[in-house]
């Protein structure tokens, strides 16, 4: 059986990473916001899901998964934002770079419970990597139509001509 750190990080991850999900969702605006709106709550509703699950597994081999805010700011791989309104394209690009970090920590524990022979576990974060693969295509699509030179990252916010153009729909 692996060690429930990395585990417990993920639960933590999820939680904080929840919150965040519901930030962008009730602040994104722009011309692009119901369909941002409606993805951002179906990986909240998605991220609840691995939450209870993850701990779930934590809770059968008789451990105590995190399970207060600050418990899980704490061991996060993730941070917070402050409530703002988000452009179409910060809240895509926001959104990427979390699940970046939230797939490479469960590829860890995939990877170490395949090596621990922990089978419920690799399987369980199987299941999760398969879906941040289809969704990072989908995040990346939703980028692809920045101008050449001007990339659709979180910093766009700082250059509102770059935050305006880099999520315009094609004609």
């Amino acid at each position: 059986m692996m060690k429930s750190e990395k585990i417990n990080a993920y639960v933590a991850t999820l939680a904080v990473w929840n919150v965040k999900l519901h930030n962008i969702h009730w602040n994104v605006e722009g011309h692009l916001f119901k369909g941002i709106h409606e993805y951002t709550e179906s990986l909240y509703d998605r991220a609840a899901e691995q939450y209870d699950e993850t701990a779930e597994i934590l809770k059968m081999r008789g451990e105590m998964p995190v399970a207060t805010v600050a418990e899980s700011l704490q061991a996060s791989v993730i941070e917070e934002l402050p409530s703002r309104v988000f452009s179409c394209c910060e809240a895509v690009a926001v959104v990427q770079a979390d699940m970046e970090k939230v797939a490479k920590l469960a590829r860890e524990i995939r990877d170490a419970a395949a090596e621990a022979d922990d089978f419920l576990v690799q399987g369980t974060f199987e299941g999760y990597l398969a879906g941040f693969a289809k969704d990072l295509w989908f995040l990346r699509a939703m980028r692809s139509d920045a101008h050449a030179g001007e990339a659709c990252d979180a910093k766009a916010e700082e250059k509102t001509a770059g935050a305006k153009r880099c999520c315009r729909k094609k004609a």
